[in-house]
């Protein structure tokens, strides 16, 4: 397989084991499926999900910054849920279940790039100025999925729903969506369309 999937870090695992185990945690959820389901349930697909924090015609290079870590919740062979953990002081905690079209996308992207024939390292990529996510498949299989740089050669597979005239699960370099995406931010207008899970 050619994406090398990095382990999360096993305090962010524990926090979402340890949330799993709250009945009050998956109650309080805003998720019904993941409080419907019955059976055993488990996080898999482990990503580093980061932020681009500067986009737009500066001619600044963009720069990215680790938010959390996303994991899939299953229930036997389906996704019901994702759960984030965030960074606090004390290192890494639960932050949050969640549903939306972004999980199935995600597990989408990551089938639909298993044959791409150079090795990868996934991970999720947010684009707040345009409401965007996107699987980022970094070069560097040997990369502190922590830091890092995009570079022009990595990978881009924006989710669904991708913003229009960007087209969702088709892979884009770097270096030939980031000027597209550039083009679409108007300094001082802000976001356009809604907010990616």
């Amino acid at each position: 397989m050619p994406l090398h999937v990095p382990p999360a870090p096993a305090p962010a695992l524990r926090s979402v084991l340890t949330a799993l185990g709250s009945p009050t945690a998956v109650l309080e959820a805003r998720t019904p499926a993941l409080r419907s389901v019955q059976g055993p349930l488990s996080p898999e697909l482990p990503l580093p999900v980061h932020v681009l924090d500067r986009i737009g015609p500066s001619g600044l290079a963009p720069r990215t910054r680790l938010t959390a870590w996303r994991f899939v919740i299953r229930s036997s062979e389906r996704a019901v849920a994702a759960a984030d953990t965030m960074l606090t002081p004390d290192g890494w905690a639960f932050s949050h279940f969640f549903e939306g079209p972004y999980i199935a996308s995600t597990e989408l992207a990551l089938r639909q790039t298993e044959t791409v024939t150079p090795h990868y390292q996934p991970r999720l990529l947010s684009i707040p100025e345009l409401y965007m996510l996107t699987l980022w498949l970094h070069e560097d299989v040997e990369a502190d999925p922590s830091g890092g740089t995009l570079a022009p050669t990595d990978l881009l597979v924006p989710l669904a729903p991708a913003p229009p005239g960007i087209a969702a699960h088709r892979p884009h370099r770097v270096a030939d969506l980031l000027p597209v995406m550039t083009l679409r931010i108007t300094p001082g207008l802000g976001p356009l369309l809604g907010s990616p899970a």
